[in-house]
């Protein structure tokens, strides 16, 4: 008797690692889960009866109380001597609905299985309760069977047992795997930061900005680049009826990265007294492209549509060349609106003797800050009187800080919710040219370098050396093997997945890397961390998904403050396929209660469109590439040895639109993982003259070239080796070898190996492949057996093809 009370303390006091575990870093392959199928949470305050879970679990201050009544309903049938024995088991078996396994504890994960009653249970711990208490569990469970093996030990503890015997009480409290990472954002051995995505909308043409009206109705509107404005209710259903539609005057077209059309939208901060709201949109007057600045009022009938009739033009700058736009408006804390301009196009800022961003009377490649209050009537707009070249005869008074290449997606820091730390910092990516693409924190008055500097490094090499430059570098900067454009994001403060408190998060349009920046409080450094899909379980909750498609157009907030990613598998602002997703941290949730919102009720007049989620949790893995080293050091001014670049070189911009216009196919392309896809930038062309220049491919990369039947998931397979494309004969060609090609191109399923040159005969092309054999697990066709490049027995009546799905064509 007295072996079992100390082994029943004993696995109490076991629980300590746990609470040790949550100040661990690591990796594990633990999937924590309360019996309410979400994360488990961190409670407000120490729990008084199930105390060991104070740090972390799933119980909150009414749940624990509700544990301990039960625990008295059970102990208060006991004798005195029974209690003194029995009473610490009693208590250990209720708070299991507290631990943050309790989902694999009470077999709540598997809906093919009832729940239990009682805790799966180790075999040693079950022979000490059997032995010493087994009456309790007559008033602990409901459940006959288990009542009806009272008299059996063996039955008895088999029936109480886990399949997973990792995960039984009490041995779960000191198994390393499980609890080595309990509580922190999830990392693989890469130092990879896992997250998962809730689908939000979907069928967007080229989603290019959701923002809220911060009324508390908690609406988002989501900017479609054609120039229509949708509004979606609390519940992600859309209206019916556009909130703007400003698409006959839009400049922008159906070609895959044109960069030009509906930019950026805004509300008043004070949108419930002025009903305004501010557009950034692209328009050609007289043969000339502009880009364009609008103040619209609400509609006096229709809280959900503006009054088209009410567009005022506060403000339309000339664009030289059809890229580099910009596209951002914010208002500050301190009421002005911020205005966001590209350097005018081409590359290397070739206008004038420095370039636009460096000329401070020009408005190209700035940050502009103006005051649109009380303008009702009087000038449109003023000059807010502290801006830093208020005065200077040779700056325009709008400039608030210069030296921008295309600042692609900027946002203010609302601040550490609690302490308020890093509020009203402004976040920007800045798109790079050839080398680097870079963050920075925009500060009135300062200078960011462009065209003197890209990222880090000397770009005009007599510009960078001038020591009045007195440019401001960026807080982070990546080369472009990682990416070739810089999506900018924000500074997580919501409240749902507190971890990522303080984390900015941004991405990269053409590489779908999803990235984020830590700052470190003591060096004031910004730490770098990659983000990737979760892996195995750790999106395996209800409404959870685990992929999305590669072109990260943008970033969002909601007003909650919780997170969101715009991003399309085709960059066409005629195609209906971007997507909007919600970022989500399953390793802690904020406790029960604390994120509910009230939205203020929104009166509809429009028909209400229901939302229906498209996009699938994918089971299979995509096997990370290596990570590329990123460039993190500031290097001293005398150091710099990058070499200028000429203004006449193509940017990433031009190379991709002309790589993008002579693609027949541009499957759509969902990442899971840590995936990671080469490709330029999102299309800009110079005017009347396309580039002609298109980025590097790898050996092994794949397309599907289809000409007789719609679709992007079907088509002939063509290769690229040794800087050519070319076909794959059909001899052996089987399902094996489609899987490889469908995998590469995203699709995790095959509908068919297709032979016999049924998506047309390549006869422009040579024959690169012929007898390919594969096991279904090579990363591309090269890595498959087959008869050499290039020398086959067969002509292009043979071409080999495949259809791809992203359903599995068995269900």
């Amino acid at each position: 008797m007295a072996l079992a009370g100390c082994r029943a303390a004993l696995a109490r006091l076991v629980l300590l690692p746990l609470a040790l575990a949550l100040l661990r870093a690591g990796t594990g392959s633990a999937h924590p889960q309360c019996l309410d199928f979400k994360p488990p949470f961190r409670p407000p305050r120490p729990l008084p009866f199930c105390e060991q879970y104070s740090a972390f679990g799933c119980c909150d201050a009414e749940q624990d109380a509700a544990l301990s009544r039960r625990y008295w309903a059970v102990t208060s049938r006991l004798e005195p001597d029974t209690f003194a024995v029995c009473a610490a088991y009693v208590r250990d078996l209720l708070c299991q609905e507290c631990s943050p396994y309790a989902a694999h504890l009470f077999d709540a994960e598997d809906p093919s299985t009832p729940l239990r009653t009682v805790p799966g249970l180790c075999k040693d711990y079950c022979v000490d309760v059997w032995n010493n208490c087994r009456t309790i569990f007559r008033h602990l469970s409901p459940d006959p069977e288990l009542w009806a093996l009272e008299t059996n030990r063996a039955k008895f503890c088999r029936y109480l047992s886990l399949d997973d015997a990792d995960y039984c009480f009490p041995r779960l409290l000191v198994n390393e795997n499980l609890n080595v990472n309990l509580g922190q954002v999830r990392a693989d051995t890469e130092g990879c930061l896992e997250l998962c995505l809730v689908e939000v909308a979907n069928k967007l043409r080229n989603p290019v900005a959701m923002v809220h009206a911060n009324d508390g109705t908690h609406r988002f509107f989501v900017a479609e680049q054609v120039g229509l404005v949708w509004t979606y209710l609390p519940n992600r259903s859309r209206l019916e009826k556009p909130f703007l539609n400003i698409s006959e005057a839009v400049l922008t077209s159906p070609w895959e990265g044109d960069e030009r059309g509906f930019l950026g939208i805004v509300f008043h901060p004070r949108f419930k007294d002025t009903g305004k709201v501010y557009v950034y949109y692209s328009v050609e007057i007289s043969y000339e492209e502009m880009i364009r600045i609008s103040e619209f009022k609400i509609s006096p009938d229709d809280m959900n549509t503006v009054d088209h009739r009410s567009e005022r033009i506060i403000l339309e700058i000339e664009e030289p060349a059809s890229n580099h736009n910009g596209g951002q408006l914010l208002f500050g804390d301190d009421g002005y609106l911020y205005i966001f301009t590209g350097d005018g196009g081409m590359a290397g800022d070739p206008f004038g003797k420095f370039g636009n961003s460096q000329n401070k009377s020009a408005l190209l490649g700035k940050v502009l800050r103006i005051d649109v209050n009380h303008n009702d009537r009087g000038p449109l707009y003023r000059i807010p009187p502290d801006n830093p070249f208020v005065g200077d005869p040779l700056a325009r008074p709008e400039v608030y800080a210069y030296g921008v290449r295309n600042m692609w997606r900027c946002s203010f820091d609302r601040g550490d919710p609690i302490t308020k730390e890093g509020q009203g910092r402004l976040f920007c990516g800045d798109v790079g040219q050839n080398k680097f693409e870079e963050v920075d924190i925009i500060e009135k008055g300062k200078n960011y370098g462009w065209r003197a500097r890209e990222g880090f490094e000397c770009y005009d090499k007599k510009l960078c050396t001038n020591s009045s430059l007195d440019d401001v570098l960026p807080i982070y900067a990546y080369p472009h093997k990682m990416g070739k454009s810089v999506t900018g994001g924000y500074v997580y403060r919501g409240c749902e997945s507190p971890n990522l408190n303080g984390l900015y998060i941004f991405g990269d349009f053409m590489s779908g890397r999803l990235m984020s920046l830590r700052e470190n409080q003591a060096t004031r450094q910004w730490q770098y961390s990659e983000i990737c899909m979760g892996r195995g379980q750790t999106c395996m909750f209800p409404g959870m998904i685990n992929n999305y498609y590669q072109y990260i157009i943008s970033f969002a907030e909601d007003e909650a403050g919780e997170l969101y990613f715009m991003s399309t598998g085709v960059p066409s602002a005629t195609s209906a396929s971007g997507v909007i997703y919600k970022m989500v941290d399953t390793s802690r949730r904020a406790p029960p209660g604390k994120c509910q919102i009230k939205a203020a009720p929104v009166k509809v007049k429009s028909r209400i469109i229901s939302f229906e989620p498209k996009e699938k949790f994918i089971s299979k893995t995509v096997t990370a590439r290596p990570k590329p080293r990123t460039t993190t050091k500031t290097p001293r001014r005398s150091t710099s040895t990058a070499r200028p670049t000429p203004p006449l070189t193509p940017d990433w911009a031009e190379q991709i639109l002309q790589l993008l216009r002579n693609r027949s196919v541009t499957p759509a392309t969902p990442i899971l993982t840590s995936t990671r896809r080469p490709s330029g930038r999102r299309g800009g062309r110079r005017k009347g003259r396309p580039a002609t220049a298109s980025p590097s491919l790898r050996n092994g990369a794949v397309r599907l070239l289809n000409h007789h039947s719609p679709g992007r998931d079907r088509g002939r397979v063509e290769i690229y080796v040794g800087r050519h494309w070319g076909t794959v004969c059909d001899d052996v060609w089987d399902s094996k070898a489609a899987v490889v090609v469908c995998r590469q191109l995203g699709f995790p399923y095959v509908v068919k190996a297709a032979k016999r040159a049924e998506f047309g005969e390549g006869r422009s092309l040579p024959i690169l492949l012929d007898d390919v054999r594969c096991t279904g697990q090579e990363r591309n066709l090269l890595e498959c057996s087959h008869a050499g490049v290039g020398k086959h027995n067969c002509d292009h009546k043979e071409d080999a093809g495949v259809i791809c799905s992203h359903r599995d064509p068995d269900l």
